[in-house]
């Protein structure tokens, strides 16, 4: 036997160093080859570490949170044969276990995952019985815990007496707490910031700190943009693909950006450089379990309604199932923001970096509005948008979007040439 030794990789663009997000192995787990060992972090993007080899863990080389050089070990695995690392010990000590809640489970092994330690509070439908032996159901009585609460591993959800004990291990208050809503409570709970929350709170900071934000919002009758979306996808959307307001509002930022090229920019404010590119890379804010990523529709000004549609889609999915690269989630002129029918009244949208504009939509309302002198029932919807005023004069942000709100409101004029 051996030891293969896996060195936190060069990943390029002259990164030194990276930050470890998250194990998916522990010491003693089988691993096979192309494995996901662990994640990092970059200035960038997640990136995955797989193994190159089949073996047995015997050490790892850090703990989440931790920013490692790039060539320092990573994790060492037991293999058949000599390994790459004669020298290395042949039997190293776990890292320390640190305090922080994985967002992935770790890979599947061949005896069933343990019960967690920490349960959510199951959502249940109002009179739905859960599943559970007599047994069970006299243990949870004895415990004053209510079953509804309470997340079955078993067949078809069957709730498991291994089930109460992982929710009595939530700790004397939490378990008081989902099972009278108003007991009192003292219990705390320290979150390390790290991984991917740790980057964006540190551009969310940059930003703020280093460009000078404002804000403005505009009403946008969608009436008949909605109408055209819908009769579209009566029309197409068995052979196109469905559409959401999303590619119109693309479409509509690619046309009037003709007329306003200072809001297509990047600033480099330690050079004093304004870069105005004549390409639209839309920046579409995602949320995904790791937190906010911005994957990049490029070239948006050369692509059609579906194409622009297709594409949001697309790195939309990537984004929330971590399968963007490092490409598609970087190089944006302008971002898009977008919490659908969260997406309340106003908002103010913070700039992403180099960029000089940030267009946030707000949620579709239906509103007593005055057309011609009558009261009839609009779409309305608010565009909520943040500029840079090192770079953008307010005039001009006033200028864009008044130009994106005709292009919305009179939608034939998206398809003017």
């Amino acid at each position: 036997m051996g030891t293969h030794v896996i060195k936190m990789p060069d990943i390029g663009e002259g990164i030194a160093e990276v930050e470890l997000s998250q194990w998916h192995v522990k010491v003693g787990d089988l691993v096979v080859e192309d494995q996901v060992l662990a994640d990092v972090m970059t200035d960038k993007a997640m990136v995955d570490i797989p193994s190159p080899v089949h073996g047995k863990v015997i050490s790892l080389g850090g703990e989440p949170g931790e920013v490692m050089a790039v060539g320092s070990i990573l994790i060492s695995i037991e293999v058949e044969g000599a390994g790459n690392a004669k020298d290395a010990p042949a039997v190293a000590q776990p890292v320390k276990t640190a305090p922080v809640v994985q967002s992935k489970p770790a890979p599947v092994e061949s005896k069933p995952a343990p019960i967690a330690a920490a349960q959510a509070p199951v959502a249940r439908e109002a009179g739905e019985r859960p599943l559970a032996s007599p047994a069970v159901r006299k243990h949870a009585m004895d415990a004053g815990i209510q079953l509804r609460l309470v997340q079955g591993t078993g067949p078809a959800g069957r709730i498991l007496h291994e089930d109460l004990e992982a929710f009595l291990r939530q700790g004397p208050a939490k378990a008081s707490a989902a099972a009278n809503p108003y007991a009192e409570r003292n219990d705390e709970e320290q979150i390390p910031v790290i991984g991917m929350r740790r980057k964006i709170a540190q551009r969310m900071q940059d930003a703020t700190r280093r460009a000078a934000h404002f804000s403005y919002v505009e009403e946008i009758d969608v009436t008949a943009l909605d109408e055209l979306r819908v009769h579209l996808n009566e029309k197409h959307g068995a052979t196109r693909g469905k559409l959401t307001l999303l590619p119109f509002i693309v479409r509509a930022m690619v046309v009037a950006l003709r007329e306003f090229p200072q809001i297509n920019a990047r600033y480099d404010d330690e050079a004093q450089v304004i870069t105005r590119l004549g390409a639209v890379h839309v920046g579409v804010a995602t949320q995904s379990d790791v937190g906010l990523m911005v994957p990049v529709v490029r070239h948006a000004e050369a692509r059609s309604l579906w194409g622009n549609a297709e594409e949001i889609a697309r790195l939309a999915s990537a984004a929330r199932n971590g399968k963007a690269s490092r490409d598609e989630l970087s190089g944006s002129t302008i971002t898009l923001t977008s919490l659908g029918a969260l997406g309340g009244i106003v908002s103010t949208p913070v700039l992403n970096l180099p960029e000089v504009a940030i267009v946030g939509v707000n949620r579709i309302v239906e509103r007593p509005m005055v057309v011609k002198g009558q009261i009839v029932v609009r779409k309305m919807m608010n565009l909520s948008s943040s500029f840079d005023h090192r770079v953008v004069d307010g005039m001009d942000a006033a200028q864009f979007i008044q130009a994106i709100r005709g292009l919305l409101e009179q939608p034939a004029s998206l398809f003017l040439e």
